[in-house]
């Protein structure tokens, strides 16, 4: 059975969701297997991404807004400004993760970490659907 996580971001930023999805992959039925994110938004992402220097984050959220700038020549603008540079910046990352697990816990590397990605530069309530899928 699927759960859903509400996040609440501040924001433009990448929010480390690791403990949560690891609170769930240990608490999930099949003590091995794949566990599955999916996030319900056009203008948030998801990431897995170094998690120790927080320069990376800052670095990363600095390359997004040079590549996809507010003020752009964009059509759509009903939203905001922001909205659109939102889009492309989701089109260019993930609104879905797959993510081993064996023993009920994330096969992560050392410096990995799983972010959601806020690219609205105001506050969102953001949901993802997360499943576990058993091994073999």
């Amino acid at each position: 059975m699927p759960h859903t996580l509400t996040i609440e971001t501040p924001g433009r930023a990448l929010v480390d969701i690791t403990p949560r999805i690891a609170e769930l992959t240990g608490a999930a039925a099949p003590v091995s297997g794949l566990a599955h994110l999916f996030v319900q938004h056009t203008s948030a992402s998801l990431l897995i991404q170094e998690n120790a220097d927080p320069d990376v984050q800052r670095d990363l959220i600095a390359w997004f807004d040079r590549a996809a700038p507010e003020g752009g020549p964009y059509r759509h603008g009903a939203e905001g400004p922001d909205d659109m540079p939102a889009h492309i910046k989701t089109a260019l990352t993930a609104s879905s993760l797959s993510i081993p697990f064996a023993d009920g816990r994330l096969s992560l590397g050392t410096w990995q970490g799983i972010y959601l990605f806020e690219h609205r530069r105001a506050p969102q309530r953001r949901r993802i659907i997360v499943s576990f899928i058993a091994a073999g």
